[in-house]
C-alpha cells in the first residue's frame, strides 16, 4: 500500500480493530469508511490468493463508502455497522454488480433480481457489503467426499491458521476465513448444519447461528427451509451481535420469521459476570469419544473455567445424541427448495431446475465433479413435491428427537440454562433449529483452533450471547494468524 498514513494503519492498528475501535476513527475525522475499504482492499491483495476466501469485491463499495462518509457529516452516523466493512457468503442475493453463485459456474454469471433481505437490511444499516466469500459448493450438498471450503468457482479455501494444514470448516469456509485473517470486520455466513459454527471453531472466531425465523432466508440459495438460517461471524461476541442486530427481523417473504422475535439490548447482553450462577449442562457422551487427546484436554479445561466463573456445572446425558440421523428431509427439501430460487433468476442463467444443474455439470465434468455430484442425484430423485412418507416421517422423527428428547429435555431435565458442546456440537440443535453460540476456546500445540458451543432453545440467542461473551471476556484467546503475503514474505499481524 503506497500510502503512508492507511498503510501504517494496516499494518499496526487494523489487525484485529472493532467495530468500536473504527466508529471511534470515524467518529473523530481521523478515519473515513472509504480508508477502511482502501485498507480492506490491500489486505485482501496481499494474503487471500494463498487463502482463497474473497470470491468478488464489489466494484461500487469505494463508492458507496464514500456517500456513507458524505452522510455521516450531514446527519451523523446509522448505528455501529455505519460505514464498516461487511463480507456476505455466495449464496445471499445481492442486486448489484456481484454474482451469487453458491461456488458453482452454473451460476457464474447470475446477477440476482433483488437484494435478499439480509443484504437489504445490511444496506439499511449503512454498511458496506465489500464482496462476496467462496463456501463449499451448493453449501457442501453436493458430493459426500468434497472438501471443506471446495468450489468449482473459486477452488479451495484454506485455513489461515495452517493453510493446507488445518481443516477451514465449511460450508461458510471462506466467511471463516477472510474474517480470521481480518479481510474485512465482519461477515455473514449460512448454516445447515454446522456451516456458521464449524468454520468458527476453525478459525478462532464467534459464531452465531440463529433460531431459525430468527434472520429471513429470503434470497438466499438455499439447502433445507426447516433448517437453513444466516448469521454472524466475527473476531468478538460484540461485534457478532452488532451484526445480528442489523440482519434480523421480521419478513413476509419468510413465514419462519413472522413470530415474536427476542430484542437485543447491548446493555444487559455484554455483562461479564453473567456465568455467575447459571447452570450449565455439559455434553459428553457421543462427543468426547470422537475428539483428540488434546482437544478433550482444551474442553476439560473450558469447563473448568465456567466453574472458575461462578457457573453451576452438570454433566448431561442427552437421549437424542444416540439417535440415527440421517439427511433425507435435507434431500427432499433441496429439491423443492432450489427448483423455487432457480425459477426466480433472470431469463438467461443456464439452469432452471436441479435437473438442468445436474446435466451442467455432466457437460462440464473436468471442472464441475471432481468430487462427483451423488448428493445432488439422490435429491434429484426425490417427486420434489414433499409429499412422500419417508420424509414427512423423518422431519417428525428429527423435530422429536432433537427437541423434546434433545434440547428442551435437557434443559428441563437437568434444569439448566444452557448444553456446552465441545467443537462446534451442531447436529441436534441444527436439527431443532435453535440458536447456538461458538467463541473461541484455545489452541493446540500446533496452533489449530479450538472452539467451544453454547446451545439453547428457540429464540434464546439474548442468554446464549451472555454466557458466551462473560466467556470471551475472561479467556481472551484469540490472536491473530500469521499471514505471509502473496510473494511468500512473512507478515506479523497483532493482536
Amino acid at each position: 500500500m503506497k500510502n503512508p498514513r492507511l498503510k501504517a494503519l494496516m499494518e499496526d492498528w487494523l489487525p484485529e480493530a472493532t467495530i468500536d475501535d473504527m466508529q471511534a476513527k470515524m467518529e473523530s475525522g481521523e478515519l473515513t469508511s472509504h480508508d477502511l475499504v482502501l485498507m480492506y482492499q490491500a489486505r485482501i491483495a496481499a494474503f487471500d490468493k494463498t487463502i482463497k476466501s474473497v470470491l468478488e469485491i464489489n466494484p461500487d463499495a469505494l463508492h458507496i463508502a464514500a456517500a456513507l462518509d458524505a452522510e455521516r457529516k450531514v446527519r451523523g452516523s446509522r448505528g455501529p455497522l455505519h460505514g464498516i466493512p461487511v463480507l456476505v457468503k455466495d449464496n445471499i442475493d445481492t442486486h448489484d454488480k456481484m454474482h451469487t453463485s453458491a461456488g458453482s459456474l452454473a451460476l457464474k454469471d447470475s446477477i440476482a433480481p433483488k437484494d435478499s433481505f439480509v443484504a437489504s437490511k445490511l444496506r439499511d444499516a449503512g454498511a458496506v457489503i465489500l464482496g462476496k466469500t467462496n463456501m463449499t459448493e451448493w453449501a457442501n450438498f453436493m458430493a459426500n467426499e468434497m472438501k471443506s471450503g471446495y468450489s468449482s468457482r473459486g477452488g479451495q479455501v484454506l485455513n489461515p491458521y495452517g493453510p493446507g494444514q488445518f481443516d477451514v470448516g465449511g460450508s461458510s469456509a471462506g466467511s471463516g476465513a477472510s474474517i480470521a485473517a481480518n479481510l474485512a470486520a465482519v461477515a455473514v455466513g449460512t448454516e445447515t448444519d454446522g456451516s456458521i459454527l464449524n468454520p468458527a471453531s476453525q478459525n478462532s472466531l464467534v459464531g452465531i447461528k440463529p433460531t431459525v425465523g430468527l434472520v429471513s432466508r429470503s434470497g438466499i440459495i438455499p439447502i433445507a427451509h426447516t433448517q437453513d438460517t444466516a448469521g454472524p461471524m466475527a473476531r468478538t461476541v460484540k461485534d457478532a451481535v452488532y451484526l445480528l442486530e442489523a440482519i434480523a427481523g421480521k419478513d413476509p417473504g419468510d413465514a419462519a420469521t413472522m413470530v415474536e422475535l427476542p430484542e437485543f439490548d447491548l446493555n444487559t447482553l455484554l455483562n461479564e459476570q453473567a456465568l455467575k450462577g447459571a447452570k450449565i449442562g455439559v455434553a459428553r457422551e457421543e462427543y468426547i469419544g470422537k475428539l483428540t487427546e488434546e482437544q478433550e484436554q482444551i474442553f476439560q479445561q473450558a469447563v473448568d473455567k465456567l466453574v472458575e466463573l461462578g457457573a453451576d456445572v452438570v454433566d448431561v446425558a442427552i437421549p437424542a445424541s444416540k439417535a440415527t440421523w440421517g439427511y433425507k428431509v435435507l434431500s427432499y427439501e433441496f429439491k423443492a427448495d432450489l427448483n423455487a430460487y432457480l425459477n426466480g433468476l433472470v431469463s438467461h442463467i443456464p439452469v432452471r431446475t436441479l435437473a438442468d444443474v445436474i446435466a451442467f455439470n455432466y457437460q462440464h465434468g473436468e471442472k464441475m465433479l471432481k468430487y462427483g455430484q451423488e448428493v445432488l442425484l439422490e435429491s434429484e430423485a426425490t417427486s420434489g413435491t414433499l409429499t412422500e412418507a419417508e420424509y414427512l416421517q423423518e422431519l417428525e422423527y428429527n423435530l422429536y428427537m432433537s427437541r423434546e428428547q434433545g434440547v428442551d429435555y435437557v434443559l428441563k431435565e437437568y434444569g439448566v440454562d444452557a448444553i456446552l458442546f465441545p467443537m462446534d456440537g451442531s447436529t441436534i440443535g441444527s436439527r431443532a433449529g435453535y440458536p447456538s453460540v461458538t467463541v473461541p476456546a484455545a489452541f493446540t500445540a500446533e496452533g489449530e483452533p479450538v472452539g467451544i458451543t453454547f446451545t439453547g432453545t428457540a429464540f434464546s440467542e439474548p442468554l446464549l450471547i451472555k454466557l458466551a461473551y462473560a466467556y470471551e471476556q475472561a479467556t481472551m484467546v484469540r490472536k491473530a494468524p500469521e499471514l505471509r503475503i502473496n510473494t511468500e514474505e512473512k507478515i506479523h499481524t497483532t493482536s
